[in-house]
């Protein structure tokens, strides 16, 4: 029987993770100059689009089918194209309809490949950020999803991934799967790709604050759905994940603002955003595994270390543009690696950890998990980047860069205050841009 509770609370967890990715493009559109915003928002949608036919496709097939060998990759002609799920009511959920659990898992798919954009934004041919998309879904994403999501199930014989089973590595709803691999995957494309123009030289502001708050206050809101879905039930494990889920967060933000506050004197909009983003990362690992004040501990502990770690790139000269890695990569690893010290058997989890009963087995699991996942998703990216890169080119040029991407790649400017009136501006626009920026390169240069 199809528990009906339980499926309307997954469909809605679904529609408030997929809201998460026009947040995410508020988030990032903003945190970038504005001749750079339309670019940076087309990157989320486009991988909105693209995931969403190839998770049907094959993606799902590949993530959830039964293992073709060593915890690896599932079967990928099992539910290809999604065949004979459409009258199933059964799922590795239990009680649900599986196409819920499809929908549900999709938009995570898409999330993880939209985060990745905001490392390499203002530089990249939207063109090629299409095709990486999709090798990187099927290569990278769609296997780790089969190691950290796919658990065994014994009633029906499926045998799933290997560090959900054979490992034993805790990763609720995705700091292994999605931010550690999102996060090492913008830093290798932040390498091929290379440095901005002007990177640690030029002011490159966000150019609309208020939609960086808005994206980051979206995003808070579609996290429920996020972690809380993950219980793939309405009951106490996903209760308790919405709290860990809504405490941390703010703990995280608090903690930004502090070591703003101490370091620079004053605390930002832009810092309050970010500490958002980087305390649902922590805790979407461990919202199941530690009680509401272990919440509060990996919150502050994330808030504090990614607001210090966004100024990694200066000092060691790479250009991770929206600063996936200091948020993403490092938060997924604080988050998945204190619930080695931080869970409790109290929590749904029903883990032990350092601090709560003194084994250091688990803590050991989230380390292997974490390192894998991270070396994995680094080495492949790099490669899959490098192969475009000399390929197809994935880089704009100097001059095109300068122009802006929104103008040189999708021919559209997001603040048009000038009415040109006649088919022909848009033309002219294009043209004086060019001249404008032929103009500043040469006086710079001189």
């Amino acid at each position: 029987m199809v528990n009906t509770g339980d499926t309307a609370w997954i469909l809605t967890s679904a529609a408030l993770v997929l809201l998460m990715t026009p947040g995410l493009a508020l988030f990032y559109g903003g945190m970038v100059r504005a001749k750079s915003v339309l670019n940076m928002m087309m990157m989320s949608f486009g991988a909105l689009a693209l995931i969403s036919v190839l998770w049907v496709l094959y993606g799902y097939s590949f993530a959830f089918g039964d293992d073709a060998g060593l915890g690896l990759i599932g079967d990928p002609n099992q539910y290809l194209g999604l065949k004979g799920l459409m009258e199933d009511t059964t799922s590795e959920a239990g009680g649900l309809p599986a196409m819920a659990f499809v929908g549900f898992q999709a938009v995570f798919a898409v999330i993880t490949v939209a985060l990745i954009s905001g490392a390499i934004a203002d530089r990249a041919k939207f063109s090629a950020w299409m095709v990486f998309t999709g090798i990187w879904a099927s290569v990278v994403y769609f296997p780790v999803a089969h190691w950290v999501f796919d658990f065994d199930n014994d009633d029906t014989g499926h045998v799933g991934g290997w560090i959900a089973n054979d490992l034993g590595a805790l990763d609720f709803a995705g700091g292994t799967a999605v931010h550690i691999n999102a996060g090492a995957a913008g830093l290798a494309l932040a390498l091929v790709l290379g440095k901005r123009r002007g990177f640690g030289r030029d002011p490159m502001r966000p150019h609309n604050l208020p939609l960086v708050m808005l994206g980051a206050g979206l995003l808070w809101f579609g996290w429920f759905g996020f972690n809380a879905g993950s219980a793939l039930a309405a009951n106490n494990t996903a209760a308790v994940a919405w709290v860990n889920t809504l405490v941390a967060t703010g703990a995280a933000v608090l903690a930004w603002l502090l070591v703003e506050k101490i370091r620079d004197g004053h605390s930002t909009s832009l810092g309050g955003a970010s500490g958002v983003v980087a305390g649902l990362v922590a805790i979407t690992p461990a919202c199941a595994a530690v009680s509401p004040i272990g919440a509060i501990v990996i919150g502050l502990i994330a808030g504090a270390l990614c607001a210090l770690a966004v100024g990694l790139k200066f000092k060691l000269g790479y250009d991770d543009s929206l600063d996936v890695v200091g948020v993403h990569l490092v938060g997924g690893l604080v988050g998945t690696i204190l619930i080695g010290f931080l869970a409790t058997t109290d929590a749904p989890a029903g883990a032990e950890s350092v601090f709560y009963g003194g084994s250091f087995d688990q803590l050991w699991k989230q380390l292997i998990g974490a390192v894998a996942v991270l070396a994995y998703s680094f080495v492949l990216t790099y490669v899959i980047g490098f192969a475009i890169q000399k390929t197809m080119g994935f880089r704009l040029s100097e001059e095109d860069e300068v122009t802006g991407i929104d103008t040189v790649e999708h021919a559209e400017s997001a603040y048009d205050f000038v009415s040109l009136g006649g088919g022909s501006g848009s033309a002219t626009l294009t043209g004086q841009a060019r001249a404008e920026a032929r103009n500043t390169e040469g006086a710079t240069r001189a």
